[in-house]
This record gives structure tokens, sequence and C-alpha cells, in this order.
């Protein structure tokens, strides 16, 4: 059974159609990623399966249960971190468990217990604004993790960071989910990240949007930096070109 699935989604605002027949499914452990120039509807789709918002038809389930705008079955992190700058680290990383009814004490101890995993040891104490860029990003993935469940949507979380930072973030988040895999549905509008984090990559594109092609990716084993591979440039090649057709 899918952890996710969309079942022919249709979206439109002011009358005018969004997204249509959008279906996706997602297996335990999975990272998919939604791949589409801006304006797409990429959003627009998160927005749907996060439960934030009903379809105009179409279904989404979560282990086989209809959530079809229902919040609170899956996490969902936007392209900010949105931490909360009066809170420390910690707490910040443990507000989707108090939330969940989890004592302030508990929820404290369980988050404080992945911030090795996550790369923020010796964090607990501190505020956002002490934080570096990849550091914040790392805390609201944290949180984003505790919070889900087991499935995430993930809004071009790493766009906002410089191109160093944001190479050493898709090292260590490919990293934490060989070691530890989170069912994760992901938006990009970037080819290399779609390929370096991914195992499989949609393509959405059109108006109204629509998946038009689907891509798994296979990484040659022991070959290091996949992203100077012939196999990876010529996956680039080939989703460049679905990009850019009408």
């Amino acid at each position: 059974m899918a952890r996710l699935q969309a079942e022919k989604i249709t979206k439109s605002y002011d009358g005018q159609e969004i997204i249509r027949d959008v279906s996706l499914s997602l297996e335990e452990g999975e990272v998919v990623s939604l791949l589409g120039v801006s304006g797409v509807g990429k959003t627009t789709l998160f927005n749907v399966l996060s439960g934030l918002e009903k379809p105009d038809g179409g279904t989404v389930t979560v282990d086989g249960t209809d959530v079809t705008g229902r919040p609170g079955f899956v996490s969902y992190m936007l392209q900010r971190d949105l931490l909360l700058p009066h809170k420390t680290v910690l707490d910040n990383a443990a507000l989707p468990l108090v939330l969940r009814g989890v004592s302030r004490g508990e929820a404290r101890a369980r988050a404080a217990e992945q911030f090795s995993l996550f790369g923020l040891e010796g964090a607990e104490k501190k505020y956002p604004a002490q934080l570096s860029g990849g550091q914040r990003q790392r805390a609201a993935l944290l949180r984003t993790f505790l919070g889900s469940g087991g499935v995430i949507l993930l809004d071009e979380p790493f766009s906002a960071l410089d191109a160093m930072t944001k190479g050493e973030l898709h090292r260590w988040y490919r990293e934490r989910m060989e070691h530890r895999p989170v069912t994760t549905l992901l938006i990009t509008h970037d080819v290399d990240e779609a390929l370096v984090l991914s195992h499989r990559v949609c393509v959405l594109s059109g108006k109204p949007g629509r998946v038009t092609a689907r891509l798994t990716v296979e990484r040659p084993a022991h070959t290091g930096d996949f992203s100077l591979t012939p196999a990876f440039l010529e996956y680039k090649k080939h989703l460049l070109e679905l990009l850019a057709s009408p």
C-alpha cells in the first residue's frame, strides 16, 4: 500500500484551472521530486495534499485512509524556515509534539535526541537569529520530521541558500535519508537538486499543470559524486528537454 497517494487531483481558482487530473503515488521511505517551472501549480498541489485546501476533483489518501481536505496527516515545510524567533531551537523543534498534546518536557527530550542526527548538537539553547542559514534549514527540517507521522512535503526547502551551503545540505540530506528514510515529496525547479535527492522525478508542466513525465533515477554503484557521472548528465539533459517542451 502506498504511503501517500493522489488520484486525479483537479483544482481551480476564480474559474481558472490550475492543475488537472494529477496522480502521484509514494511508497514507504521514497523521495520523489516534483519538478516544474514557476506558476505551473506545484504549490497548489501541495496545499491539496496537505489538506489545507479541498480539490475540485480527486482524492488524497495516506496509508489507505481518505484524507482529502483534512489537514494533520502529513507534515508540510514551506520555503522559509518560519522558526519562531522568541523560542530556542530546541523549543522550535519540539513544537509539533507539544501541539499534538505531548508534555513540554517529553517533547523537548524527544527532539533533543535527534539534534546530533540533524547536525545541530550544541545549538539546543540558541535562538534562530544565532544560527547560520544551513543550520536554520536543518532545524526546520527537524521540526518537520518530528511532526510528520512518516510523510513530509518539502516546498523548495533549499532555494534560499547559497550554492555552497545548498550542496552541503544536499549531501547531508542524502545521508540522513539513507539511515532513516521518511516518505518525502519535494517541490523544486532545480533539475540538479531533483536528481541528487530523489528516487523518482515527476515533471509537472502545461496550463493547467499535469504530470507529463515520470523518471526513475538509478544511481551507479560506487561512483563517488553522482552529479559528475555520465548517467547524471543524461538524466539532466532528458529532464531539461521535457521542461522545454510545450
